[in-house]
């Protein structure tokens, strides 16, 4: 399969490759398939969830334990068993980003992690108790991030531009 994206151009998938997000994102329940596209080269942790359903929809997620290593999230019962997993340790989580033109403005939602069971590739926006993680942390506060990252550097994602495609 085949998909246009807006800085990425096109891009090839198979079914396996997609996350879904059987309630869709918060504001997005409609949207349920995303590809996930690697944007970074440290293991995974800054990623382009791509919907396959509406093109123009992406949502800049970044592996919170890379922010803070401490990170540890604990789901409800409930959200456990609609990703068919019995603990917490057994998800990945997403946080995710709201991109700003000054890159000091940037923040994280670590509140309402994107939870994925791997081995199923579903995934649940959930919201967690813990009140440590907030709904806006600057991600220039977190140790190691007060340079922006490199992103016109898309040599491995597949990129035919850093500009973003008319």
């Amino acid at each position: 399969m085949k998909i246009q994206t807006d800085y990425y151009g096109e891009v090839e998938y198979n079914q396996e490759d997609l996350v879904t997000i059987n309630e869709g994102f918060f504001g997005f329940p409609n949207l349920k398939y995303y590809l996930p596209i690697c944007l970074s080269e440290d293991e995974g942790s800054l990623i382009l969830m791509q919907s396959t359903e509406q093109p123009e929809v992406a949502f800049v997620v970044i592996n919170p334990a890379f922010l803070s290593p401490d990170y540890n999230p604990i789901v409800s019962q409930e959200e456990l068993s609609c990703l068919d997993v019995s603990d917490s340790g057994e998800l990945s989580y997403y946080a995710l980003c709201v991109i700003r033109n000054n890159y000091l403005e940037n923040t994280v939602n670590m509140k309402c992690p994107l939870a994925i069971n791997p081995q199923t590739r579903s995934g649940k926006q959930v919201v967690l108790e813990n009140p440590d993680y907030g709904y806006r942390h600057e991600i220039s506060s977190f140790p190691g991030m007060a340079e922006p990252p490199n992103t016109n550097d898309r040599s491995d994602g597949n990129a035919d531009t850093a500009e973003k495609k008319e």
